[in-house]
């Protein structure tokens, strides 16, 4: 594994590390030993790599020296912070999970082709959120027939008969969180209602 490979590397660099601030500072081991009250027969096991370092030796050896602790280790660099978005393509649409890891919610970037389809109502289990960056989004939803544009969202129970695409002006960004087991997000936006339908 990448991740244990390289605490192993940081782990058998630490020994070195530690000899070589030791005899740059000029101090002994009999004089480290001293000042930490860790043993020279350990000190000088940690230094050559015989000893794996830890946290109750490399703390006063720290303090010794006056330095900060990961000098001492040499800690490996966090990982890039970047997601790696892998866009594809579902039903002419473009695809971008930015979820990383599974859990019953997921988000999405979809962009879909500026063209006006005729809608196929679909339903499945779990809940929909659904947020428009630009461009108008055409939502069919049972009995309504919505047209959203930029900052506005809808949420809705995908068991629902639902279909939605652009209206044929303009491709079409949007976000959407989707939760299969039906769990709604918190976010309490609703689609606008047709006069005289209640809420």
């Amino acid at each position: 594994m990448q991740h244990s490979a390289a605490v192993d590397r940081a782990l058998t660099e630490v020994g070195p590390r530690l000899k070589r601030l030791r005899t740059q500072r000029g101090v002994t081991l009999d004089a480290l030993a001293t000042s930490t009250g860790i043993s020279k027969s350990t000190l000088s096991r940690l230094e050559s790599g015989r000893r794996r370092p830890s946290l109750e030796l490399l703390l006063p050896i720290s303090l010794a020296h006056q330095v900060p602790l990961d000098e001492l280790v040499g800690a490996p660099e966090v990982g890039d912070p970047r997601v790696r978005v892998r866009p594809r393509r579902a039903n002419g649409n473009i695809v971008l999970p930015l979820t990383r890891q599974p859990g019953p919610i997921q988000t999405y970037k979809m962009i879909l082709p500026a063209k006006r389809s005729t809608p196929e109502l679909r339903t499945h289990e779990g809940y929909e959120w659904l947020y428009v960056l630009s461009g108008r989004l055409r939502l069919v939803l049972a009995d309504h027939d919505l047209v959203l544009g930029p900052g506005e969202a809808a949420e809705f129970d995908t068991r629902l008969p639902h279909w939605f695409g652009s209206t044929g002006d303009g491709p079409v960004e949007m976000l959407s969180l989707f939760g299969r087991q039906g769990e709604r997000v918190h976010v309490r936006a609703r689609p606008r209602e047709t006069a005289g339908h209640g809420g």
